[in-house]
């Protein structure tokens, strides 16, 4: 089987804000790297965690179900999740599961900082 694809870069915004930029393929094997670059976005002040989806090229529904996994994580530190650059197909997925309850969708960088409270 075939190494999934997946890279993630995280920016730091401030104490309270963190970005998380996800280029590739994102399936229930990338738990590993998604869980890692969580744990680099989070410290003791941080306040939100934003997921940039632009450079996602696929996402099944293990990767789906790797969002919820951190879904819970992130509530169980009384953080935020908030995500952008979905395109209109996963718009529609998250709507349907619902997690568009739980995960802020915007429609920018801006709009996702913005929505923080960060500069």
């Amino acid at each position: 089987m075939a190494e999934t694809k997946i890279v993630m870069h995280v920016r730091k915004v401030d104490d309270g804000a963190s970005i998380v930029d996800i280029e590739g393929v994102l399936t229930a094997a990338c738990e590993r790297t998604l869980m890692d670059a969580y744990t680099e976005a989070s410290g003791n002040l941080t306040r939100a965690i934003i997921l940039n989806f632009g450079g996602l090229e696929y996402m099944n529904s293990g990767g789906i179900g790797l969002l919820v996994t951190l879904l819970i994580r992130v509530n169980r530190k009384q953080q935020r999740l908030l995500a952008y650059g979905l395109d209109d197909h996963y718009r529609e997925i998250l709507a349907l599961t619902r997690l568009d309850e739980a995960i802020g969708i915007h429609e920018s960088e801006l709009a996702a900082l913005a929505a923080t409270g960060a500069p």
